[in-house]
């Protein structure tokens, strides 16, 4: 089998970060988002996946290319010279995605994270002879979303309502499509809308199925979602394999910790963290709602809440930082400081306090 992943653009909704890599590199519970889904298409027998980019696809390729020989895939690149949309990019690959096999090929959106269940949604695929399966999760508030409306029995999609003012459904388009190749031939080379074009047309045909994404969903392309994505995901490994999270007196909730991270005396870690490696906490710090990426270093009696911390930063004795604060790589801040929702772009020093949320040039 294989897949298309949409990579898509610059990743502007999670700078700073994405100042240092292409926002599917950006690590999420300590590896690359990119790398969740390529492990789940991987255990579901898919032996290619075409990364569909318009973007640093060298940055890419360079950096997948030990994974790909890990998990013995094989991954390649599709890259647009013009953006595309989201259907776009299937007619590009075209030639990449088609083979004598006739199986159907994954679609998936890079910034989602879920349970994958990719296993599930081949036998719902092959059980509905239809010519399309899309993944669809209930949201508790339907009106800021696309609403799929399909029946309840056997997901046959009736139509899709953009953003309604009243009540239709409570089950958005999350982003995970299996496809029969004769999808292709819908969509013409140039930029063009899965959901808007593509879909609706198959739906008019009664060939589109949903299947009700079983377990957690988030779109994690912002840094408020991504926190809480870390939270979900945290929170499905502890029903699942909680052998990989952190255990111990200073542990509080759900926490990972990589093996190669240092971790001080007198700590207060949790709930939901990532700690990731070549990390050093020092004695006496508090971390909670937070990611600390690979080599970090926490200094004693600082305190993290709800931020995100880029790759090779500091943060000071005493420190505060909260409140969606998101540090760039390689950023340091002073000891003392306080920050209230501070972006801070690479290579920056923080040596004052900011107390109104703001973003550091």
């Amino acid at each position: 089998m294989k897949a298309l992943i949409l990579v898509g653009g610059f990743g502007t909704r999670l700078r700073p970060l994405t100042l240092s890599v292409p926002k599917p590199l950006v690590d999420f519970a300590n590896k690359p988002m990119i790398l969740h889904q390529i492990e789940a298409l991987k255990a579901v027998g898919v032996t290619e996946v075409v990364l569909a980019i318009n973007y640093q696809p060298e940055v890419m390729l360079n950096f997948l290319k030990e994974f790909e020989k890990k998990l013995e895939i094989n991954i390649t690149c599709s890259q647009e010279t013009e953006p595309l949309g989201t259907a776009g990019p299937l007619a590009l690959a075209r030639d990449k995605l088609i083979d004598d096999s006739g199986e159907p090929f994954f679609v998936l959106n890079s910034d989602v994270i879920s349970e994958y269940p990719l296993k599930q949604m081949i036998e719902f695929h092959r059980g509905h002879g239809g010519e399309a399966s899309i993944m669809v999760t209930k949201v508790d508030e339907p009106s800021k979303y696309g609403v799929v409306v399909m029946e309840e029995t056997t997901g046959k999609v009736e139509k899709f309502v953009e953003k309604p003012k009243n009540f239709v459904g409570n089950k958005i388009n999350a982003g995970i499509y299996l496809l029969n190749p004769s999808v292709l031939d819908r969509i013409e080379l140039k930029p063009t809308s899965i959901e808007k074009e593509v879909f609706p047309e198959i739906a008019a045909e009664n060939k589109l199925f949903a299947m009700v994404l079983p377990g957690f969903w988030m779109d994690i392309g912002q840094p408020k979602d991504y926190i809480t994505g870390l939270r979900l995901y945290l929170d499905f490994l502890q029903k699942n394999s909680s052998s990989k999270l952190a255990t111990g007196s200073n542990i509080i909730g759900n926490v990972l910790v990589h093996e190669g991270a240092k971790i001080g005396d007198g700590c207060l870690i949790g709930p939901d963290v990532a700690i990731g490696p070549g990390c050093v906490i020092e004695p006496g710090v508090r971390l909670s709602r937070c990611t600390v990426m690979r080599g970090v270093r926490i200094k004693k009696h600082a305190c993290i809440s709800s931020s995100i911390i880029g790759w090779h930063s500091t943060v000071g004795r005493w420190a505060r930082v909260e409140n969606m604060t998101i540090l760039g790589e390689d950023v340091h801040v002073a000891d003392e400081v306080y920050s209230n929702g501070a972006v801070v772009l690479p290579h920056k020093e923080i040596k004052s306090s900011i107390v109104n949320p703001e973003i550091v040039m």
